[in-house]
């Protein structure tokens, strides 16, 4: 049978200082030995620290003339925002004649069906036959019109990625703030994912080439600045915090589209209907012979959102079959902040 706990307290304190002296010591060696190493040997991979996320997938065949994906900022946007009814009708042709279209016309259809709320209507058998008839070039050309996000907005996230070989237990859960001109972002990791607590906050006005953060948890260890490409910076993802967003994903997959071409492979190899994390998505999934390095992934799976232009889930696969990394979007808002989210001195976080 074990002790009762000693209720001497003259007792007790010295232990309870000799624990808090070890775990800050224990702390503060781990972060110094990764900021030393960020000093002496930088990553040389200009890919990459925190996503999606993240985040990166691959792509299907696209047009050659043009991979560029158009700035949301720039782009007009006729996509409904979450929460607000679409005044989009549904288009007049059914989604059982859609595949005998025209590519243009398809594209067409395929944005006013999103837009209308038909797509999200639409059982798993049948999206799943609608995507499988229509051109290869169908989605890429719809993805690559965008938008591909928001000028500014908030969303929330899943993510796990194979950092060193190793893959996470329990995935990061993130709550992500985003500006896009400039490139303004502020991240938390939230309390029931890895890493709770820490924040970190990029402001491209004010340090380009570095983000401020701290790595949260009972001690609360003093932010420091990191280099987005340092060894600190990618102790947890292997992308920069640059990368965050919808955006940078729909860019990887246009860009891998040209290579997918090239490579003989103009159709996904599998299309479904996957629901991750909540989230319903039309998912295709593209495989190639040679694998990585020349492609992102061996095998990638991207999970278009059913209203908007963008992607929601994304799966990767190295040439061991082994997954190294699934980012899910669970929540998209389009919102307006002001200069206060992106200020460490803000008193709702813990900088």
């Amino acid at each position: 049978m074990p002790h009762p706990p000693s209720t001497n307290s003259t007792r007790r304190a010295p232990l309870l200082r000799a624990v808090c002296r070890l775990a800050c010591a224990m702390a503060l060696s781990a972060a110094t030995a990764a900021l030393a190493q960020e000093s002496e040997a930088p990553v040389a991979n200009s890919s990459p620290a925190l996503e999606p996320a993240s985040a990166v997938p691959a792509a299907p065949a696209t047009p050659a003339a043009s991979t560029a994906t158009p700035s949301p900022a720039n782009a007009t946007s006729t996509v409904s925002a979450p929460g607000v009814a679409s005044t989009v009708s549904a288009p007049t042709v059914p989604p059982s004649e859609a595949g005998k279209l025209k590519p243009d016309d398809q594209v067409r259809w395929l944005r006013q069906a999103a837009q209308s709320g038909l797509l999200e209507k639409l059982d798993d058998a049948d999206l799943t036959a609608l995507f499988q008839s229509f051109d290869p070039l169908t989605v890429p050309r719809y993805v690559q019109d965008g938008p591909n996000g928001y000028p500014s907005y908030e969303f929330t996230m899943i993510r796990q990625e194979r950092i060193r070989g190793v893959w996470p237990n329990k995935p990061d859960h993130m709550l992500v703030r985003v500006t896009r001109d400039p490139i303004r972002i502020y991240a938390k990791w939230l309390p029931d994912g890895a890493h709770a607590g820490q924040e970190i906050i990029y402001d491209e006005t004010r340090r380009s080439d570095e983000m401020y953060g701290h790595l949260g948890g009972f001690l609360n260890i003093m932010p420091v600045w990191a280099s987005l490409n340092g060894a600190l910076a990618h102790t947890q993802s292997n992308h920069q915090v640059r990368d965050l967003g919808t955006e940078y994903i729909a860019r990887q997959f246009l860009s891998e589209g040209e290579k997918y071409a090239q490579a003989g492979v103009t159709r996904p190899t599998r299309i479904e209907v996957k629901t991750l994390n909540g989230v319903r998505v039309v998912a295709f999934t593209y495989e190639t012979s040679t694998g990585m390095p020349a492609f992102y992934a061996k095998r990638e799976t991207l999970g278009l959102d059913l209203r908007h232009p963008y992607f929601r889930t994304i799966e990767s696969y190295d040439n061991d079959g082994r997954i190294f990394e699934r980012i899910v979007f669970q929540t998209i808002t389009p919102k307006t902040f002001d200069d206060e989210t992106f200020d460490p001195k803000n008193p709702a976080y813990r900088f």
